[in-house]
């Protein structure tokens, strides 16, 4: 039998994607100011309660901020892509990316948020960067917030709350676009910016004890709406700014499938994917859907908003959908008893079906195709795939080589599902950037051993090692699927 062929778009682009917080390191270095990611600690947690890496008070700010150099901040060491970028992108070259998302952090463009120039060292470093992908044909997708806001919107606006935060993060912006435009043709304005109701901190430098004078959720929705607006205003920037340019927003793609046909379990998934499209529907459509507002109304909820609010949310939808997506979760009417699986960053009813990882993350390439196919028939946009991968313990042999045949494994069938969305079901998928595409410290637990990359990056969770990087088996396979356009699988 004649094996099946898998077709991609000529002009497809393959990459992978990293976090300037998660590989930058150098937190203090060249005029970079300190960001909510580097006050947070390494926790030893299990995997079954890994989402109490999120809880963070000021107690734990304080602790951070008084912290000694041997107490152990990942994000502040990253991978030291600071020092490494050069070597680091020749292997992405050497791999054939046509595209590297990456992002931008905010403090090291402005040490503070509230100067008044920016910090020309932290300008110099994202130029250079531009130019070495320039130099191998990488085409930059920019992220222009991905997790990482400034300490001092934390400390002094009790973040994403204030509405000043817009201002801030405009004088931010167009900084970007005056300076790095002319290498920089895809952005994307807030990372998974749904992820603020799960872990605000991180998303929103929203810390809980901070807010006594109003309801944490309803300061959420606030920091919400504000995001939206600075969204829409960078959208609308930014095509002002910079002729050709395209600007997307980025989602978190949870997938949940009903646990039975019980009619109520088939609404509790009705209603659990209604809330993880809800921010995107406003950055696509330029409004709020009526089911949030009512959502907001029905808790008892005032939302701040200017006169010019509607108006710039019509003016700044964007144009295309990225997102992330890794597993797949079930959802019943009734928990009890069901066996709960860990995820991405949230928890779900485990699906017999479907194998886990060692972090409870269940595979599942079927899930990336469903949801490729509801983003398109929900958005009719473009659509990219900007974060997929597979988080493991990766060994060094005594041949000194990384052999991951699960992580070829899970690209494999991820390329298939991907080919299938595209030629079966008529999607308009952009790209596909792998995430991690070398070892970095991980989000959701913070460890290093928790590795996504196709280059292994000689460091442990405490931060020994030579940062030395060493290709896994994994390299030469997603070499082979570029050079191919996702045929040779």
């Amino acid at each position: 039998m004649k094996e099946k062929r898998y077709t991609f778009p000529k002009d497809f682009m393959w990459g992978g994607a990293t976090a300037a917080n998660q590989i930058e390191g150098a937190w203090n270095i060249g005029g970079k100011g300190m960001t909510i990611e580097d006050c947070l600690p390494y926790r030893e947690v299990g995997v079954a309660d890994f989402t109490k890496q999120f809880a963070f008070s000021s107690k734990d700010l304080e602790t951070a901020l008084n912290a000694s150099p041997e107490d152990n901040y990942p994000k502040r060491r990253g991978i030291d892509f600071y020092n490494h970028y050069k070597e680091d992108i020749r292997m992405f070259a050497e791999m054939g990316f046509k595209v590297y998302r990456m992002s931008i952090c905010w403090s090291r463009i402005f040490t503070n948020p509230e100067d008044l120039n920016p910090n020309e060292e932290g300008i110099a470093f994202y130029e250079d960067v531009f130019k070495e992908l320039k130099k191998y044909n990488i085409e930059p997708l920019v992220t222009l917030s991905h997790y990482d806001p400034p300490l001092d919107l934390v400390l002094k606006y009790r973040g994403w709350y204030s509405r000043e935060a817009i201002d801030l993060f405009m004088k931010y912006s167009k900084v970007c676009f005056e300076r790095f435009g002319k290498y920089v043709k895809y952005w994307l304005t807030f990372n998974e910016v749904d992820a603020m109701l799960r872990h605000p901190v991180t998303s929103g430098g929203l810390i809980e004890d901070q807010f006594t004078d109003v309801p944490f959720e309803e300061a959420i929705y606030q920091a919400m709406h504000h995001q939206m607006i600075a969204s829409a205003l960078a959208v609308k920037l930014c095509k002002e700014m910079i002729p050709g340019a395209q600007v997307g927003c980025m989602m978190t793609k949870l997938c949940f499938y009903p646990f039975t046909c019980k009619p109520e379990d088939n609404l509790a998934t009705q209603q659990r994917m209604r809330s993880i499209y809800r921010y995107v529907d406003i950055q696509v459509f330029g409004e709020y859907p009526r089911y949030l507002s009512m959502e907001i109304d029905k808790k008892g909820y005032t939302i701040k908003k200017d006169a010019e609010d509607d108006k710039i949310l019509k003016e700044g939808t964007v144009d295309f959908v990225s997102f992330s997506y890794y597993m797949t979760s079930c959802m019943a009417g009734n928990t009890e008893g069901l066996d709960m699986a860990p995820g991405n960053t949230v928890n779900g009813v485990k699906n017999p079906y479907l194998p886990s990882s060692e972090w409870g993350w269940q595979t599942d390439p079927t899930g990336l195709r469903i949801s490729l196919v509801e983003l398109y028939d929900r958005y009719r946009k473009p659509l990219f795939i900007v974060e997929n991968g597979l988080g493991a313990r990766d060994i060094v042999s005594e041949d000194g080589k990384v052999h991951d045949p699960y992580r070829i494994e899970y690209l494999r069938e991820h390329v298939k599902a991907m080919s299938d969305a595209i030629n079966k079901d008529g999607v308009d998928l952009w790209g596909y950037t792998w995430w991690g595409c070398i070892d970095l410290v991980s989000e959701s637990t913070r460890q290093m051993s928790k590795r996504y990359g196709f280059i292994y990056v000689d460091m442990d969770d405490y931060g020994n090692g030579t940062f030395n990087r060493i290709k896994k088996d994994s390299f030469d396979y997603y070499k082979q699927i570029i050079e191919s356009n996702g045929e040779k699988l």
